[in-house]
């Protein structure tokens, strides 16, 4: 395989100013500008071409997993972080890379115009080059963007389980959607935590916007209802509406003598019973 030639990189080096402002030209019609600040777009284009002329002129070739791009794959690693966190798709990023090409590919036929073999040549070589670093740069983006995705996942369930101090001594969790294995696990971990730091004796469990009540929700609720009690402390499941009563029975379901009440204002009142509280209206 032939190598990127000295006079290309000599190309490169003596037309810079104008390969930032064809690169520029060719983002904006791939549409790779999109909500972009054009000062930041031109720091980042002037900035990954000189990583990529240093590159170059270490006499690295188009295996960008090699040490010599250890500066450029971290570039285009915080790129597509940045770009991901803003809310950019695959199609832009990449597309930063992956427009290089023409305005590369112009420079190369003005350079080589008297020599259509070297030409042909480097054309294969830098079409290599800007494939590999924009592979690479699709990968990372994937990488940040479902770890953006992760985290926004995890902050939804925590806000969906939030655990709520109704009395001293009495925590209500109110679960609304579908309870699944995920979900349960953040459900015990917060309750649990709360547990300990308030020191409550009861737990209120509110199913009320849970739309169904199948084999498996039940075992999720049991798993939960079980870490509560050997926490030492007791649990009351809410919000128990009669289709969901029929569906358990048609189930065959054994909540193993948890107790169960059909709304919050139940479980609360039992709850503070239990804790040897009477609530009375003032007269």
């Amino acid at each position: 395989m032939a190598a990127l030639h000295i006079g290309t990189l000599d190309a490169m080096k003596s037309n810079q100013a104008q390969l930032v402002g064809d690169w520029m030209t060719s983002q904006e019609a791939t549409g790779a500008t999109r909500n972009l600040k054009e000062h930041d777009l031109k720091q980042q284009t002037s900035e990954f071409l000189q990583l990529l002329v240093a590159g170059l002129e270490n006499g690295n070739g188009p295996n960008v997993n090699a040490p010599g791009w250890d500066d450029i794959r971290q570039f285009l690693e915080k790129l597509s972080h940045s770009r991901a966190l803003s809310g950019q798709d695959s199609h832009q990023t990449a597309s930063f890379i992956f427009s290089l090409k023409g305005p590369m590919f112009g420079l190369l036929q003005r350079h080589y115009e008297a020599n259509p073999a070297m030409l042909a040549e480097q054309l294969w070589e830098v079409s290599e080059l800007v494939d590999a670093l924009g592979m690479h740069t699709i990968r990372t983006f994937q990488k940040s963007r479902e770890a953006v995705i992760k985290r926004q996942q995890e902050e939804l369930l925590e806000l969906s389980t939030p655990v709520v101090k109704l009395w001293d001594g009495v925590l209500a969790l109110p679960m609304i959607g579908t309870l699944d294995s995920q979900r349960t696990q953040v459900v015990m971990e917060s309750l649990l935590q709360r547990i300990v730091d308030t020191g409550s004796e009861i737990a209120i469990i509110d199913i009320t916007g849970v739309p169904t009540v199948d084999t498996l929700v039940a075992q999720h609720l049991l798993k939960t209802v079980t870490a509560i009690r050997l926490m030492g402390a007791d649990c009351i499941i809410s919000g128990v509406r009669p289709q969901i009563a029929q569906t358990i029975v048609h189930l065959g379901l054994d909540l193993q003598g948890v107790v169960t009440k059909a709304n919050l204002a139940d479980a609360l009142k039992l709850a503070l019973t239990r804790l040897g509280i009477t609530v009375s209206k003032s007269v």
